[in-house]
């Protein structure tokens, strides 16, 4: 049998648990809203910087695409061309909060394709991508966000 101080012991253990518990569930939806939008806008945007050369997509990202990348289907000039405009829009979207949730599903199936055109093996940088871009488009860009903005003055014009 167990001794009332043991189990003393155990209940105060439970309830520091519990009350910690608590406290990560007070993390506001906010702030991972906005550490989800600002990281994963940063990898997708230094990603398009690397395809520039001044104002121009340069020749070793269209060379990238024409004998690393070798997508299906798809012209690796025109490749080239709409990944950088992509790499750089929407992360400005997401940064900003404007069509945060269309913007993170484009990031997403871009990562679809490197998923699987590209760097098969790079599964865990992917997922961790992925799970950024999930959340947005599931829960939305928080209240910190254009979005939200625009929302809300259409909230009370209704």
């Amino acid at each position: 049998m167990s001794s009332p101080s043991a189990i003393s012991a155990d209940h105060s253990l439970s309830r520091r648990l519990r009350d910690g518990m608590g406290l990560l569930d007070r993390i506001p939806q906010d702030l991972i809203a906005i550490v989800a939008r600002l990281s994963i806008a940063a990898v997708f945007w230094k990603s398009g910087q690397t395809k520039l050369d001044g104002w121009r997509v340069s020749e070793n990202a269209v060379y990238l695409f024409e004998h690393e990348y070798a997508l299906p289907l798809i012209s690796p000039v025109i490749a080239a061309h709409l990944a950088t405009l992509a790499e750089h829009l929407l992360p400005i979207l997401l940064v900003i909060g404007l069509g945060s949730r269309l913007a993170a599903l484009g990031l997403l199936t871009m990562t679809l394709v490197i998923q699987i055109f590209v760097y098969p093996d790079a599964w865990p940088t992917h997922g961790t991508w992925a799970a950024c871009l999930l959340l947005i488009i599931a829960r939305g860009p928080g209240r910190l966000s254009l979005d939200q903005l625009v929302a809300g003055r259409a909230d009370q014009r209704a």
